[in-house]
């Protein structure tokens, strides 16, 4: 008889970790579950740990060669046999005995749910550091029309990875993980499932979330940010179409805004080198040509980050860098009012710029409170 759950542990020289996330899983007071160890030809003693429970419902799966992260991930979940999918990487952990049984409970109850997520808590070097900021959804439980939490969603990636327990026919009926966003395929397929099913979140954090050197952000800070900067604004740009398709155009406008944003910070961090990843005016507009074919969007496309970099540079004092960045944005749609109004002000100096903090006030409220990088920090093992 088939497991009511399927767990798909991918690990790749992880296995130093791999006992703690197993014994977590083990230790759930719902019982009725599979584990598979995706063990993705790691060359340390994975197979060795991986056999070492002495539990018939742990199955450890060694691939003859490396497949890469994302295909171990889709490997596991064809092969689990489970009505839920929980994949979980080796390196974090459930934190609370009952979280399955929560899950699971829910959905059951809610056949419309096609997954469901918790808060997650950081931990690092075996301490645990708080909720992880950038994946807090709220105190409250609740279950989201699946569009509506997708418009959440498009802003920014707000749900870490191990805390999500998926309906296996989403993955059969929708999509796999993408084989070509490496860095940014979880957020992909929350996007694209919340298309089509409910979503629902436990506010209890009953999931940790482990930091350390071996994470993909820290190997990615690295390699060529502008390989995970180009993955986040792929996401969006398909998940745009996606929503097109679906008869939801106004998500497909939210998609270009928030591409806008997210490239107006990274043309900012390009061009100041700062610590966030950046992108050059180059890098961009190569970016831009690839995704988009039709040459109105892509002057609508380029005038919104335009804008958009005015404001980074706007709120950074860097007022005629600002003034420079809303006129290149004013050419190509001058009709925008708006956009108008902050050129104007921003050429009157000082006195505009005391007239921008009443005439923005949200907006002005919202900068100075905090301004956060919207890109999510999601690692997995670059092999695993």
């Amino acid at each position: 008889m088939d497991p009511l759950v399927s767990f798909v542990v991918p690990c790749y020289k992880l296995a130093h970790l791999l006992p703690e996330c197993v014994n977590s899983i083990l230790a759930q007071t719902y019982r009725d579950f599979e584990i598979l160890i995706m063990d993705n030809c790691s060359p340390d003693n994975t197979p060795e740990v991986a056999g070492s429970f002495n539990d018939p419902r742990v199955k450890h799966i060694r691939n003859e060669a490396n497949l890469g992260h994302i295909c171990n991930f889709n490997k596991g979940i064809t092969l689990s046999r489970g009505k839920y999918v929980w994949l979980i990487s080796a390196d974090d952990l459930l934190r609370s005995r009952h979280v399955l049984e929560r899950f699971v409970d829910l959905m059951e109850r809610n056949p419309c749910v096609g997954y469901v997520f918790c808060r997650a808590v950081a931990l690092r070097d075996g301490k645990e550091e708080g909720i992880v900021q950038w994946a807090d959804c709220g105190d409250e439980d609740h279950i989201s029309n699946g569009q509506t939490f997708l418009a959440r969603l498009i802003r920014s990636n707000c749900i870490v990875m191990s805390s999500g327990m998926v309906r296996k026919e989403c993955y059969d009926k929708v999509t796999l993980f993408p084989l070509d966003m490496p860095h940014a395929c979880d957020w992909y397929l929350w996007c694209v499932l919340a298309l089509h099913y409910q979503v629902a979140y436990l506010s209890e954090p009953m999931v940790c979330f482990r930091l350390h050197e071996e994470s993909l952000a820290t190997l990615l800070s690295r390699e060529d940010a502008r390989i995970f900067v180009a993955d986040e604004l792929r996401v969006l740009w398909r998940v745009g179409r996606q929503a097109e398709l679906a008869g939801v155009p106004s998500l497909r406008g939210a998609c270009k805004a928030s591409i806008a944003s997210r490239a107006a910070q990274a043309l900012k961090s390009g061009l100041v080198g700062g610590t966030r990843p950046g992108l050059s005016e180059a890098d961009f507009e190569a970016i831009l040509r690839h995704h988009v074919g039709d040459l109105r969007e892509e002057e609508e496309i380029r005038a919104l980050v335009h804008i958009g970099l005015g404001d980074e540079q706007y709120w950074d004092g860097e007022y005629s860098k600002a003034a420079r960045s809303y006129w290149l944005g004013l050419r190509l749609r001058p009709w925008w009012l708006k956009s108008w109004a902050k050129y104007l002000l921003v050429r009157m100096g000082g006195v505009g710029i005391a007239m921008r903090q009443l005439l923005f006030p949200i907006a002005a409220a919202a900068r100075l409170k905090e301004h956060k990088w919207p890109f999510r920090t999601a690692r997995r093992p670059v092999s695993g």
